[in-house]
């Protein structure tokens, strides 16, 4: 029924499932999640990464370098291109730029475009990590036709405006936990404004859990709280919301 965009299976603390990742996958089962993407971050975890989800019924991977993995192993365009191809890499990131912590390092815009040559160089969607580079973000998708294959705005905080701009540009826009947060006015207001074949949802699993359970582990069984409250905002039932973002997410990644 639903569809967890955006999750890191291989990160999740297991204390909470009796320390065994099967238990993990029933508890995940039994909220109705069906399909699930984990996301890359390193070419150093890849390996035992996408050996995790292999065996797993509607499980999917991506791979690339996270923008804030500054001492992370460098991508180059034909890594990722190889290790595109195997079976159940669907996308190409987690991409993009994050100014929070810097000024914006040249390096981290260098790593953003090689992720998007890669990406059309396999004719795969991008997933794009985006914080405080508005411009930066909007200006390099535009300047290297990341159009053609699109992607998604994951966790997506940002103001409508640029949503409009990445939509635009052919990408969806997923919404995480933290809908959920008392503070995050801006981002209910936002997510209203999402067109329905636009919106996806997701957890960031194992982080940002969604309230009740903010500040404890999340996983990708929580994404039904995301479609509740997104459900709420936009005025219709949680059945629609799970129906439309599995359908735009399946379309996405080509599956």
């Amino acid at each position: 029924m639903f569809f967890d965009s955006h999750c890191h299976l291989d990160r999740i603390d297991l204390a909470g499932f009796d320390n065994d990742f099967n238990h993990l996958l029933t508890a995940i089962a039994e909220q109705q999640v069906s399909h699930m993407v984990c996301i890359g971050v390193d070419l150093e975890s890849f390996d035992s990464m996408y050996s995790k989800i292999k065996d797993i019924p509607n499980a999917y991977a991506t791979v690339g370098v996270h923008p804030d993995y500054e001492k992370a192993q460098e991508p180059d365009v034909p890594t990722l291109v190889k290790l595109s191809q195997k079976d159940k890499i669907v996308a190409i990131g987690e991409t993009g730029l994050d100014y929070y912590h810097t000024e914006g390092p040249e390096w981290q815009r260098q790593r953003f475009r090689t992720h998007i040559d890669a990406a059309n160089q396999v004719h795969k969607p991008l997933v794009v990590h985006t914080r405080m580079a508005r411009d930066d973000t909007i200006g390099i998708l535009k300047e290297h036709a990341a159009e053609k294959v699109g992607g998604v705005m994951h966790c997506f905080t940002e103001d409508w405006a640029m949503a409009k701009q990445a939509i635009d540009l052919n990408f969806y826009i997923s919404i995480s936990g933290i809908i959920t947060f008392k503070q995050a006015d801006n981002v209910r207001e936002m997510a209203a404004k999402i067109p329905e074949d636009r919106l996806l949802i997701e957890t960031d699993a194992p982080w940002l859990a969604p309230v009740p359970y903010r500040g404890k582990t999340n996983y990708p069984g929580h994404v039904r709280l995301v479609a509740e409250k997104l459900a709420e905002i936009r005025h219709t039932d949680v059945e629609t919301i799970a129906a439309s973002t599995s359908a735009n997410a399946k379309a996405l990644f080509h599956l």
